[in-house]
């Protein structure tokens, strides 16, 4: 069973950043490692799963023409608004995933410590859906806190490894630590050093 959608509006009644993003070291780190992480400088098109009041939101913006970000929470999506006023390029929707997926393609999908509040079929539809809308050069980016989580029914290492099988994409990037896995997925194996020419 996933997480209902009221257990976040809850978090979000009382404080505008529950986990912190904005003042601990390991948020702010765990961000630049994923920024780092992606394998072009800049991308056409880029949607943003589960934004929470958009602290990554912000360093996405500057490496894509136009970002979509998404939450479920109302008030994450007010503050993320507000937080990227000052990005045209960025739009922020209210949606629930994978029920409210939205139309069009994308260069950069970025699934950032969300899916374990999924359920294992609300999670296959979300991989279903992103071999949908990923672009024919696209890259796919999931970052997941790895202990258990309680009230979840998967952990951040069983999100992966349900990724890595139902992708069926070439992984071009791992990060792991005791804390969390990063790791990037492509449709074109060709690494980085690779597309400059330097192998």
């Amino acid at each position: 069973m996933s997480v209902p959608t009221a257990f976040f509006d809850q978090l979000y009644q009382h404080n505008p950043d529950p986990w912190a993003f904005r003042e601990r070291w390991y948020e702010q780190r765990k961000r630049a490692l994923t920024l780092a992480s992606l394998p072009r400088q800049h991308y056409r098109s880029t949607y943003e799963l589960g934004c929470a009041n958009g602290e990554l939101s912000v360093g996405l913006a500057q490496r894509t023409e136009a970002l979509l970000s998404c939450d479920a929470a109302a008030r994450a999506v007010d503050l993320a608004r507000q937080r990227l006023s000052h990005c045209p390029n960025v739009e922020v929707q209210q949606s629930r995933v994978p029920a409210d997926w939205p139309e069009g393609n994308f260069d950069l999908i970025v699934l950032s410590e969300m899916a374990y509040y999924l359920d294992p079929g609300e999670l296959r539809q979300l991989i279903e859906r992103t071999l949908g809308s990923l672009t024919p050069d696209g890259h796919f980016v999931a970052c997941h806190w790895r202990p258990a989580i309680e009230g979840c029914s998967l952990t951040g290492d069983q999100v992966h490894a349900m990724l890595q099988d139902g992708l069926g994409l070439s992984r071009l990037a791992q990060h792991l630590e005791d804390d969390f896995v990063l790791e990037v997925w492509g449709r074109d194996p060709i690494s980085v050093a690779s597309q400059e020419g330097l192998r």
